[in-house]
Formats: C-alpha cells, sequence, structure tokens
C-alpha cells in the first residue's frame, strides 16, 4: 500500500508528533535550521559494523531504528537530501580468535593483523574481513535497507582519511589531554591513539609513537615484532589507524557524520569522540542513546557466552515485521529477548497494522507500522491471530503439521488454503516451529478441582447443545455464562479462563475460547474436556 498521507499534511504532523523517530529527527532540523548547506553534502547517517563476528540482532536493530530517523528527518524535510552508510570497521587488527568459525589454527597464526590482511578461515572470500562485509550486506539487503557500504581499510588505504590524520598529528597532544585521564596509569603510560601498521609483521601495533613531521604524517617508534628496532613510518596511506575511539571522532569530522546512535554502554566513547571530533575541527553527530538487550534471567546478553536470541530464531518463530515492531517499541528501556517474547510481538504488530488505516494523521505518526513500513503500510493481515494458531497447534501436539492446521482454518476460514493465503501459510510454519521448539517440550496440562469439573462439565453439556456449526459468538456467550455462574465458585471470569487454558491447553494465557472452539470443533473440545475429565 502507498503512503496516502500527503507530504505536506505529514510534514506539519511530523513537527509536533511525540513518536521518537520524530523526537530524533528534529534534532538533525535544528543542527541545520536552513537545511545543511549543498557544499557539505547530503545529512549523513551512520551506523558501525565490527567484522570481526557474524551480523546479528543488535546490527539489525541499529539499522533499522537509523533508517527510521531517517525518513522521519525526510518527512519533516521534504526534499531533503540524505545517506546512510554501514561503516565496517575493517581496519581493526584481530584480537582473539571468535568462538563460531572454522580454522581457528590458521587464524591465530594471524592475530593483531587488521581483519582485511588475513585469510578467509570459511574459504570463500579474499579476507577475513572481506566474507564478513559480505554477510552484512547480503544480511542488510535481505530486508531491504536504503545504505552505503564503507570499508574502513578502503577509506584509509585509498588516502581518504589522510587529511585527518595529519590533523590527528597536529593536535596530538591535545587529543592525549583527552584520553588519558580515562586510562589506568599502567595502560596511560604506552597508550597512543595512531596505531602503526608494523612494516615487517604487518601487525596493528599498540605502542608509544612519537610525532615527527605531521605534515608527511612520519611518526617514530620502537617495533616489537622487529626485534623492538626504531622506525621512522608515515601512517598515511594505510600505513597506521587510530584507536578506536578516536578512530570515531576523526570519522565523524572527516565525513561530517551528522547522526549516529549507539547503546548504553558506549555513552563514555560518544563524550570522547565528540571531544575528539571537536578538536579536529568537526562536531559531535546527533543521535540517540539505547538501552541493551538482556535475556530472560534479566542478564545483559553476550555474544561470548551465547545467551541471546539471534536474527534467524526470531525469524524461525515470527515474522519479519513483528521483529522490526517489538524493536520499534521503547528503544531507552532495557528489552528482554528471548523466544517468549515473540508471539505477543507478532499479534500486537497486526493489531496496530489493522488500526493504523482508521486512524488521523497524529496517531498514524505515533503508530508503530508507519515508521515499520514508512507509510506504506499494508492493508490486510491473516484473518487468524498467532496466538489462536498456537494454541491450536499446541492441542495437535508436537508433532503438528501445516496439513492438519489448514484442514481445521479451511472450516473456520471458508475456502482458505495455503495457496490463497501465503502470509497465513507462512504463520502457520512459525507456529508450528514455535510450538515444537519452545512450547511442546515444556506443556503440562493439569488436572481440575471438583468445582472446575463440575464447570466443565457444564460446558460440555453447553456444547453438546450448541452443535458443531455454532459461532464463535454463540460460544463465547455459553462459556461466559458458565463461568459466571456462582455454583461453580469462580471469583471472577479471569479465573474460569486460566483454569480453561491450564487444563485444556497447558498453559497459563490463551485465546478467546469462543474462537478457539469454533476454530478447533466442537466435538473435538468436548474430546478434550472428557480426557481432562478422565
Amino acid at each position: 500500500m502507498a503512503n496516502d498521507i500527503d507530504p505536506a499534511a505529514l510534514a506539519e504532523a511530523a513537527a509536533r508528533s511525540k513518536a521518537w523517530p520524530f523526537e530524533e529527527a528534529r534534532k538533525i532540523v535544528k543542527r541545520w535550521p536552513q537545511g545543511k548547506p549543498a557544499e557539505l553534502g547530503p545529512v549523513l547517517f551512520e551506523t558501525g559494523y565490527g567484522p570481526s563476528g557474524l551480523p546479528h540482532i543488535g546490527t539489525f536493530q541499529e539499522v533499522l531504528r537509523t533508517t527510521m530517523v531517517r525518513h522521519a528527518y525526510q518527512a519533516l524535510v521534504p526534499g531533503a537530501a540524505t545517506r546512510l552508510v554501514a561503516f565496517s570497521d575493517d581496519m581493526d587488527g584481530l584480537r582473539k580468535v571468535p568462538d563460531n568459525v572454522p580454522n581457528a589454527d590458521m587464524l591465530r597464526e594471524h592475530l593483531g593483523r587488521p581483519l582485511t590482511a588475513i585469510p578467509d578461515p570459511f574459504g570463500t572470500h579474499d579476507s577475513f574481513a572481506a566474507h564478513n562485509n559480505a554477510m552484512l550486506r547480503a544480511f542488510l539487503d535481505r530486508f531491504g535497507f536504503d545504505y552505503e557500504f564503507v570499508s574502513s581499510t578502503e577509506q584509509y588505504r585509498s588516502g581518504a582519511f589522510d587529511e585527518a590524520l595529519r590533523n590527528v598529528l597536529r593536535n596530538y597532544e591535545a587529543i592525549q589531554a583527552v584520553m588519558l585521564p580515562t586510562l589506568r596509569a599502567e595502560r596511560a603510560a604506552t597508550y597512543s591513539p595512531v596505531l602503526p601498521v608494523s612494516p615487517a609483521s604487518g601487525i596493528v601495533l599498540q605502542v608509544p609513537i612519537e610525532v615527527i613531521d605531521a605534515e608527511a604524517g612520519l611518526v617514530r617508534f620502537s617495533d616489537p615484532t622487529d626485534g623492538d628496532r626504531t622506525v621512522d613510518h608515515c601512517i598515511l596511506s594505510g600505513g597506521a589507524k587510530l584507536q578506536w575511539k578516536p578512530d570515531w571522532g576523526m570519522r565523524w569530522a572527516a565525513l561530517g557524520v551528522d547522526y549516529e546512535m549507539c547503546g548504553k554502554d558506549l555513552t563514555d566513547s560518544v563524550t570522547l569522540g565528540g571531544k575528539i571530533a571537536q578538536i579536529l575541527g568537526g562536531r559531535r553527530p546527533e543521535g540517540m542513546i539505547y538501552e541493551l538487550f538482556l535475556d530472560e534471567n534479566g542478564e545483559k546478553i553476550s555474544k561470548s557466552k551465547g545467551n541471546g536470541l539471534t536474527i534467524e530464531q526470531w525469524l524461525s518463530y515470527g515474522t519479519e515485521e513483528s521483529l522490526a515492531f517489538y524493536l520499534y517499541r521503547e528503544p531507552k528501556s532495557a528489552k528482554s529477548l528471548h523466544p517468549g517474547v515473540i508471539p505477543r510481538a507478532v499479534d500486537e504488530y497486526e493489531q496496530f497494522r489493522a488500526a493504523y488505516a482508521g486512524q488521523d494523521v497524529d496517531k498514524r505518526l505515533g503508530n508503530a507500522v508507519h515508521h515499520i513500513h514508512n507509510g506504506a503500510v499494508p492493508a490486510d493481515g491473516p484473518p487468524v491471530s498467532f496466538g489462536l494458531l498456537l494454541n491450536l497447534v499446541g492441542v495437535l501436539g508436537g508433532g503438528a503439521t501445516a496439513e492438519q492446521v489448514w484442514a481445521y482454518l479451511g472450516n473456520y476460514v471458508p475456502g482458505a488454503n495455503a495457496a490463497s493465503h501465503p502470509a497465513l501459510d507462512a504463520l502457520i510454519g512459525h507456529a508450528i516451529s514455535y510450538n515444537r521448539d519452545v512450547v511442546a517440550p515444556t506443556l503440562q496440562r493439569r488436572i481440575p478441582t471438583g468445582a472446575e469439573a463440575g464447570a466443565l462439565a457444564a460446558l460440555d453439556a453447553a456444547l453438546a447443545t450448541l452443535g458443531e456449526s455454532a459461532s464463535a459468538e454463540d460460544i463465547q456467550t455459553a462459556v461466559y455464562e458458565i463461568g459466571k455462574d456462582e455454583a461453580h465458585g469462580f471469583a471472577s471470569l479471569r479465573d474460569w479462563f486460566k483454569a480453561l487454558y491450564e487444563i485444556l491447553l497447558g498453559s497459563e494465557q490463551g485465546p478467546r475460547m469462543g474462537s478457539f472452539i469454533a476454530l478447533y470443533g466442537v466435538a473435538n473440545t468436548r474430546a478434550l474436556i472428557a480426557e481432562a475429565l478422565g
């Protein structure tokens, strides 16, 4: 569906919207009240990637959220030129061998060398960085992001950063004055913001340097990989790189970055990078500090611990839109990231999508789906909720198949099949995978109490009277009446529904029972009740 909001009305509403992408975009408008001067180029958005590992959900969320801010800025300033750069820090020296790559022994032989100078352990690309950069680009392309890939190695080696590096040498003492107070005494004693690449070994060295000639880019140091020989060395055109915090500030100044967000763990680094950018004649970009992801135990997610949730896992259990929806919401609050959050995200996305068409422009701009789809929100969604599908698959068991599910859905949604409803068919696949891997291993239906058994018997009798052709509404009314009957002793309808979920479905939460029974079938539900009553 095309964006049907008039650009002028969109810009007016965006100027007052409290949705976080617009609040972030207004920072850029404030930065350039008259628009960014043409001689400085388009408004530049940047995201960073460390290619010592494969792309992950953190990579995705940063590009996704930055893209949302970029679109918000384009709505505020129609026609403004913008760029989104995905910057790969691929000239970093390899400090340790990742756990999840092959040929670890080969990689150990190249520790300390730039990632672009290390053979690819996967054997498919010219270097380790080239492999992981290709994975990043394929990853971003898969989701249709509009971006430009920029390699740190190419920037350094091509000479694009040469003037910035001369500027670093000119302002060497000022940069040291920013960095040294933040370091332990032992580290500060040998710290240099410039990391020369050894002409003897090719290793990125962390050694003290002496600036010999800033304009020529010459420094002097002792090379520990060459018998501590004193070397006069040119740092230009790939002869060195910067420590990552000074590198960040140098890059902001050299490229003219206007916006970059980062995680809360880099708050201090943003401050330092901003000071260094200012020393170099640049400016700290606008940006948002977002909170980090937590696992189901409330612990910080760590790649080395493997306690997170991968993109592949999410997309096995839920839709791409549900992931974007989950990442959109409350970016400044810590978010749990585990399989248990997926079903709700899938259904909430659909609820927000369904509401969008009937909302006025202000409500639309506050709706997550506007930012997920940049205003081109799909009009149609699946006729069955994900929660309902999960409950159906749950009672069918861990070995449920798509064919079995469609056999039920064909009656509930007349004429529906996999060919006519491909999105629903995909959702069924997600439900089957989620049930098999997450739900079925822990599913446990409990035995009803005496009072609950009486209520279930009453429900069975009501279903027998209603018959197989009963509507979801009629069934729901019957369920309500039984729960409200004081003879069954439920303190509230919530207690009655909770009992139904735990006894019949084996879960603490569940669907609207009228809809579930209509989908699963009256006879099948009566069989469930009979099984529960023993």
